[in-house]
């Protein structure tokens, strides 16, 4: 038996007015076209669905049964046809460092608002695996800490400015109310985005990828000291981290957009497109 989505959409209407007249309205139908569809319905099924008297139409119990599943069915075939409109989308996939996620979130508003619209799905990932990722090709393009490996083709560079040092709740400069570089002197400074911190004295040790989350939990165990950007210090709350103001001048993370010269599409040239534009406005 095949019921047909237009039938079971006007079944569903009529449910939810009690009226033929208010639901052939609400779709754009006449009053007798309605009821047919009811009736067409009501023959495929075998079941009467509605009692109809000159003052009201209420569901029968058989019609109260079955109304779930209308419902079901309906929403099926809207996530159906979202899903295949999502899938004929041109599309492609960006890996991103999760401390420019508003960045990135922000490209994919700009994106998705354009005609036509350009679906982008997000992988965050560390410098070590978006690089990896790029290069097999299950990315279309990456946002890099530079310098970006040499295979690759950036632009719309951006600087992260690091004006914050990471210390354990108990470390002794916690209660400091500003730091400067020689503070730093002789302590281990971690490096979660592969470069030791120019200008800064202390050791280095070199964090996996530029994963600043798993730096903070370094610093709570006390394996070091973690320079980091202001707009991480406000969407973290730690107990066991104090994060001190430092004055380190030009301290700063410069990101590039990267991609592979071997597969340039028009989507990606729009997506570069819509990072230059992201930076240039807020």
């Amino acid at each position: 038996m095949l019921l047909m989505l237009r039938e079971i959409h006007c079944f569903t209407r009529v449910a939810a007015r009690l009226s033929f007249s208010a639901a052939a309205a609400d779709l754009g139908m006449s009053q007798p076209a309605m009821s047919q569809a009811i009736t067409r319905l009501e023959r495929a099924t075998g079941l009467r669905l509605f009692e109809r008297t000159a003052r009201e139409v209420r569901l029968t119990a058989e019609g109260k049964a079955l109304l779930p599943y209308a419902e079901q069915a309906l929403e099926s075939a809207a996530a159906f046809t979202a899903e295949a409109a999502r899938l004929a989308r041109p599309t492609i996939h960006l890996a991103y460092p999760p401390l420019v996620g508003t960045l990135a979130a922000r490209v994919v508003r700009r994106l998705a608002g354009r005609s036509p619209s350009i679906g982008v799905e997000l992988r965050a990932a560390g410098r070590g695996e978006a690089a990896r990722a790029l290069a097999a090709g299950e990315v279309s393009a990456a946002i890099l800490a530079t310098p970006a490996p040499a295979a690759f083709v950036t632009a719309a560079r951006f600087h992260v400015t690091v004006d914050h040092l990471a210390v354990p709740a108990g470390h002794r400069l916690a209660a400091r109310a500003r730091l400067a570089p020689d503070d730093l002197a002789g302590q281990v400074l971690l490096t979660p985005y592969g470069r030791p911190w120019a200008g800064l004295p202390g050791r280095s040790r070199l964090v996996p990828d530029d994963d600043f989350a798993a730096a903070l939990d370094q610093v709570a165990a006390g394996a070091g000291l973690l320079p980091i950007p202001q707009l991480l210090v406000r969407a973290v709350r730690r107990e066991d981290v104090r994060f001190v103001p430092l004055e380190a001048g030009e301290l700063r993370i410069t990101y590039a957009l990267a991609w592979s010269r071997e597969r340039v599409t028009p989507e990606l040239m729009a997506l570069v497109q819509a990072v230059q534009d992201a930076l240039w406005t807020r």
